[in-house]
């Protein structure tokens, strides 16, 4: 087996779905606007800082989730995917996935952006092995928190090992694409480390070691993780 494993926000994706499902739900009125657009703005930024707390930004992105039906969650989300996701999906995403498709490699998306805003973007982009922060859910509702590790920085590493022991297969090759300083353990691990449209921390590291960028999105890079 070789492995190409991809990372979503400001990877695949020309934006952050997990900021952007947040700004979704402050449109739409779901959420009290003021208040959950400030917390919103402040965890992207300690997110691109490299200071998220993982644990408290879960606790806030997860509690809507909890406040209401599954069928007006799965509603909105189809709404929010087609009027948010899919503009931000390029030609050029597809095509460095297609790439990967067309050698026989096995596709993979690991996102510390939790499982129910990205399952349905990793089937536009059909990649069938999808590992993210997965919602807790009891007698068929969200309960706003999670369940096993959180796909976040080392956390990336855990998750990987868990679906490699699962499978009973250890890959031959292995490739990742990230932006961010955040998934550094992971590219350390790689085979092919691949920086695209890194933020300036990544940026450094991915000069100092030689390793490829990517400039996989055409937009004035601002440090987005």
């Amino acid at each position: 087996m070789k492995l190409a494993i991809f990372d979503l926000d400001n990877t695949l994706l020309d934006g952050d779905s997990d900021h952007a499902w947040g700004a979704f739900l402050t449109r739409r009125g779901i959420v009290d606007a003021n208040e959950y657009a400030h917390h919103n703005d402040e965890f992207l930024r300690h997110y691109q800082q490299g200071t998220l707390d993982i644990d408290e930004y879960l606790r806030f992105a997860l509690a809507p989730l909890a406040e209401h039906p599954v069928e007006d969650l799965e509603a909105w989300r189809r709404e929010f995917v087609d009027a948010d996701i899919r503009p931000l999906i390029t030609p050029d995403a597809l095509e460095l996935v297609d790439s990967h498709r067309r050698q026989g490699h096995t596709l993979m998306m690991i996102t510390a952006t939790n499982a129910f805003v990205t399952a349905p973007i990793a089937e536009i982009f059909d990649i069938p092995h999808l590992l993210a922060t997965e919602p807790e859910r009891r007698q068929g509702r969200y309960t706003g928190r999670y369940t096993g590790t959180p796909t976040f920085q080392h956390g990336k590493i855990l998750a990987l090992e868990e679906w490699l022991e699962a499978q009973q297969a250890r890959p031959e090759e292995t490739w990742f694409y990230s932006d961010s300083r955040n998934d550094l353990p992971l590219l350390e691990q790689v085979d092919h480390p691949v920086a695209v449209n890194p933020d300036p921390v990544l940026r450094r590291h991915a000069e100092n070691h030689d390793w490829p960028i990517l400039p996989l999105h055409e937009v004035e890079e601002e440090g987005a993780g």
